[in-house]
C-alpha cells in the first residue's frame, strides 16, 4: 500500500512539475503575489488600503478581533471588504508561545503555551463570528499568530481546518504549485527592506513560476516590524505596471485557485 501511495505521489509531482514548466499557472500569469498585513492596524486603513485602492490592487488583512483599530473603525473595514480586500482570521487575542526565545513581551493571559486546545479553537471561532458580522463572508483564510502552530503538543489547525481554505505561516520561502501546503503557506516577513529588494523578490517568483506572499505589519509606522511608505509604494507601483505577468490577489482567491489546479491534476 505504501509503495502504491508513493508511486501515485511521484506521478502527481512529475505531472505538476511538467505542467508548471509549460503553463502560466497563476490565472494566466507567470507568478502570483499576495500582500498580507497583520494585526489590524490604523496604518493599514490610512496608508495601505488607500494606496492599494489607487492602484486597483487587493490585499489580505489578518485581524485579531480585539484590535482597537478594528473595533473603532469597523465601518471602514467593512468598506474595505466591500471593495475586494480580504479580512482574515488572526484569532481573538493574538496569543503567542511565551516560552520561545525573544518572547518576554508575551502576556501571561495570552501565552499560547498555557492554552488548551479548546481555548484556541474557541478564539478562532469567535474571531470568525466578528469578521462575518463585518463582511458577511464565510470563505476565509487564517494566519498563525507569531507563526505558532501547536497547542498541547497538537497542530491546532487540524481542529479548525474545515472553516478555512488556507492558513498562512511564516517560513521565508516561495510557494510552488506542486509542493504548496495550504495548511502552512510560506510567507516573507518584511522589516526594513527597500523597494528594490521587494521588487527583486517578485522577479524571483516570476522566474520560478511561484506564489510569493508578503507579510507586512507596520506600513510607515505603528509597529516595530515596518516597511517604509516609499518602499511599499515602489512595490505596489511595480505590481500595477506589471500585471501582464504577475497576478496580485488575496490569499483566499489564491488558495481557491490552487485547489482547483491540484484537483484537476489528480483527476487526470
Amino acid at each position: 500500500m505504501k509503495k502504491y501511495l508513493g508511486l501515485v505521489l511521484t506521478i502527481f509531482l512529475f505531472g505538476m512539475n511538467s505542467f508548471a514548466q509549460n503553463q502560466p499557472l497563476w490565472n494566466g500569469k507567470k507568478c502570483a503575489v499576495v500582500l498580507t498585513y497583520d494585526d489590524g492596524l490604523n496604518v493599514h486603513l490610512d496608508n495601505a488600503i488607500s494606496l492599494l485602492n489607487s492602484f486597483g490592487l487587493k490585499g489580505t488583512f489578518y485581524i485579531p478581533a480585539n484590535s482597537q483599530p478594528f473595533a473603532r473603525r469597523m465601518e471602514e473595514w467593512r468598506i474595505a471588504a466591500q471593495n475586494g480586500h480580504e479580512l482574515g482570521n488572526h484569532t481573538l487575542f493574538h496569543p503567542c508561545n511565551g516560552n520561545l526565545p525573544g518572547r518576554s513581551w508575551v502576556s501571561k493571559d495570552h501565552d499560547l503555551a498555557n492554552y488548551s486546545l479548546k481555548q484556541i479553537v474557541d478564539e478562532v471561532n469567535l474571531c470568525n463570528t466578528f469578521l462575518k458580522a463585518v463582511d458577511g463572508k464565510t470563505l476565509r483564510t487564517f494566519a498563525y499568530t507569531c507563526g505558532d502552530r501547536e497547542v498541547e503538543g497538537k497542530m491546532f489547525y487540524d481542529e479548525i481546518e474545515d472553516q478555512f481554505v488556507a492558513a498562512r505561516g511564516v517560513t521565508s520561502l516561495l510557494n510552488h504549485i506542486e509542493t504548496i501546503d495550504l495548511k502552512n503557506v510560506n510567507s516573507f516577513m518584511i522589516n526594513g527592506e527597500n523597494g528594490d529588494e521587494l521588487i527583486k523578490m517578485v522577479e524571483k517568483a516570476k522566474d520560478s513560476n511561484a506564489l510569493l506572499v508578503f507579510l507586512f505589519h507596520g506600513v510607515g509606522g505603528e509597529h516595530s516590524l515596518d516597511v517604509s511608505l516609499n518602499a511599499h509604494r515602489e512595490l505596489l507601483t511595480y505590481l500595477s505596471k506589471n500585471k501582464n505577468f504577475v497576478w496580485t490577489t488575496t490569499m483566499a482567491e489564491a488558495a481557491e485557485h490552487i485547489r482547483v489546479i491540484q484537483k484537476n491534476e489528480i483527476e487526470k
